[in-house]
């Protein structure tokens, strides 16, 4: 049977661990991740409750097959709710500004 080439990706506040495996032809992206040995060295992960999988960025399901060149993604979950941290900003009455630069007003229409 043919093999694949899949890359796995975990990534932590402070490192990210990325590990490149070959798998025969019809693996799944669960198969991927416990060949990569992660379970074992971070036992946090937990595949079937709080971590979610994806494959380049996607969401993806465990039994997902996997094709040549994937990269399986291991998602750690969010620590804040992204919809309630604005919420709060918003209450507090801050300026939230779209890009890096400063948040600038807008100048007053002048008529002439």
């Amino acid at each position: 049977m043919a093999t694949i080439r899949v890359e796995v990706a975990y990534a932590l506040p402070q490192q990210q661990e990325l590990i490149e495996l070959r798998l025969e032809e019809g693996a799944t992206a669960r198969d991927a991740v416990e060949a990569s040995g992660l379970l074992g060295k971070h036992p946090d992960i937990d595949l079937d409750g709080r971590n979610k999988l994806g494959i380049f960025g996607k969401l993806a399901k465990a039994d997902t097959v996997l094709r040549d060149r994937d990269r399986v993604e291991i998602y750690r979950p969010l620590i804040a709710d992204p919809k309630a941290v604005r919420k709060k900003r918003a209450e507090e009455g801050k300026v939230m500004k779209k890009g890096g630069g400063p948040a600038e007003e807008k100048p007053e229409a002048s008529g002439a």
